[in-house]
């Protein structure tokens, strides 16, 4: 696994050399700036600059994430890490007071640096030097946790094999099969448990005390200043009622007609996986890629396009093996343009779906290459209406993995299924982590009620859990975003409201479905939230009455799908 390419990414700037690192932070900070003209082409070289530095951090994230076993790819990650993050934030902190500050800051064209501004003024608000040793002690505890995931494996009949295998198998078409691994990853997640929780005990606290270093009562506090949300607490929590009433009925009705298929009288945990698909869509890699390009070129000939492009040049790594990082992202390489995909999922039809999801992120970045390099902000409310659009504009050609019409059909009721999760589940992690960061003193066994309850209440509604109470209490550890990306859970839930609008006019008007979703992600990012989802022909809108016609429309879809 050593010689993985890493040829993917530009070697732009060196961070190995930490003092000739910091001189060219230096050099940015001491710069003179006497006009509006010398401001702008100040913050074009900073750009290029953090654009450098960017990709080349990426990058080697990527590389470590692809091979966690190797020490190098560890060493050279956590280099950056510890020693050039920390620079970074101490820097850009007084990089972020040069621009806020500057009296020419003022005369910006604020449509075009409008955003930037209010970014950096916010990290300039919330900027404390003592919090910087305690991100990077963050940092360091998201490292463990991709090893330990990463390294996580099961004896699989007779066999070793990587977690997302067994994993995977939880889709079996047999039921004892699937029951089999659900209980196998359970035990493995038991086997790293204690670990995990310490790890956890400790992010609460770092977090809770960044948190009121800056000022704020508690980490969900900051985390909402932190990342400028255009919405708040409080309408959050109408969401939640809102799914809980308008969506988890249509969920429980949809469970009752899987029962049906499954001929099964209670519904059990390793029920609601896609088990309704007799076996994996694809054995090898290459079979995947094959048929999502094609899938892709058939929704539009500039998807498919972009997807050969990243083929052919490195910006794939989907196979699943050992020592790999869990779970699928799409990272963005601005500086040389490109989309990198990364994904650990073994054969299945998730690992169909969770390629087809990243590659709308993927269309989405190449969509916002622009001739010069700029300050970019990719919010993720409106990054995953992108990834959840490509999965809904891509429902009516999984007939290429399923051609069999009971297949396509019940592989299209599948894909709504995760969507109602979408909805739903990580709704639900917002609940959790809101909770665990109200109240930071918490115990392992507290956090695991929690997330039990909470996800009884959505999407283990309609579900028998008894006798797996415990089991089903851990089901947080193996999800990465509780770990890496506190917080970033509610924005799938909002995007998928405004994916499924999308797949509403696309069954109406496939055509303008497709031109909403092109215009949409190539706009100026500069532009609200609501603004961007207009100009996709959604509404930015997650209130009781938009939360309930979305569900009467796929309560309707669903019914036509029986």
């Amino acid at each position: 696994m050593s010689n993985l390419s890493t040829t993917y990414y530009a070697h732009a700037i060196e961070l190995s050399n930490a003092e000739a690192f910091e001189s060219r932070l230096k050099a940015l900070l001491t710069e003179e700036i006497q006009s509006l003209s010398d401001l702008e082409a100040w913050i074009q070289r900073e750009v290029e600059f953090k654009l450098q530095v960017g990709e080349v951090m990426s990058g080697q994230m990527i590389d470590f994430y692809r091979d966690t076993m190797s020490e190098e790819k560890k060493q050279i990650h956590m280099h950056d890490q510890t020693v050039i993050q920390p620079l970074l934030l101490k820097y850009g902190s007084e990089l972020d007071k040069k621009l806020c500050q500057s009296p020419y800051a003022a005369q910006l064209d604020t449509k075009k640096y409008g955003l930037m501004l209010k970014v950096r003024s916010t990290d300039l608000e919330l900027f404390r030097e003592e919090n910087i040793p305690l991100q990077v002690r963050e940092q360091e505890l998201v490292a463990r946790y991709n090893e330990i995931i990463g390294g996580l494996t099961i004896t699989w009949n007779g066999e070793e094999k990587p977690y997302p295998y067994v994993q995977a198998q939880i889709g079996d078409p047999d039921r004892a099969t699937r029951e089999k691994a659900w209980r196998a990853t359970r035990e493995a997640l038991k086997s790293v448990r204690s670990e995990l929780n310490d790890m956890m005990n400790e992010l609460v606290h770092l977090r809770h005390q960044i948190a009121v270093n800056a000022g704020f009562k508690n980490y969900a506090e900051y985390s909402f200043r932190a990342h400028n949300r255009e919405y708040t607490i409080a309408d959050c929590q109408e969401f939640y009622a809102a799914v809980e009433k308008h969506v988890v009925p249509v969920w429980d009705r949809l469970a009752d007609q899987f029962k049906a298929e499954l001929n099964v009288d209670v519904y059990r945990p390793w029920d609601t996986s896609p088990c309704t698909l007799k076996g994996a869509p694809f054995e090898a890699v290459d079979d995947l890629v094959d048929g999502v390009e094609r899938m892709l070129r058939a929704t539009d000939p500039f998807f498919g396009d972009k997807f050969v492009h990243m083929r052919e040049n490195g910006l794939l790594d989907l196979e699943s093996r050992k020592g790999k990082a869990p779970g699928g992202f799409c990272d963005f390489l601005s500086y040389s343009k490109n989309t990198f995909v990364f994904a650990n999922f073994s054969p299945s039809w998730f690992a169909l779906i969770a390629l087809i999801h990243e590659m709308g992120h993927a269309v989405n970045g190449y969509l916002q290459v622009r001739d010069e390099y700029e300050w970019t902000h990719m919010r993720a409310e409106v990054a995953e209406l992108y990834s959840h659009g490509m999965e809904l504009l891509c429902l009516d050609k999984l007939n290429e993995f399923y051609p069999n019409e009971h297949e396509f059909r019940n592989a299209q009721r599948e894909e709504i299924h995760r969507a109602l999760n979408m909805l739903m589940g990580p709704l639900s992690g917002d609940m959790f982590q809101h909770w665990m960061y109200a109240n930071p003193d918490h115990t392992p066994e507290e956090r695991d009620a929690a997330y039990r309850d909470i996800t009884q209440r959505f999407a283990g509604h309609p579900v028998d859990s008894t006798g797996l109470e415990d089991e089903v209490g851990i089901g947080w550890l193996d999800s990465i975003h509780f770990f890496a990306y506190p917080f970033y859970n509610i924005e799938y839930s909002i995007s998928e409201l405004g994916a499924l609008q999308l797949l509403e006019t696309y069954r109406k008007d496939p055509r303008q479905a497709i031109e909403d979703f092109k215009r949409g992600a190539s706009a100026d990012s500069n532009q609200t939230i609501a603004e961007l989802y207009a100009a996709t022909g959604v509404s930015f809108d997650f209130s009781d009455q938009s939360v309930g016609r979305t569900a009467k429309f796929v309560e309707e879809l669903i019914e036509s799908l029986a």
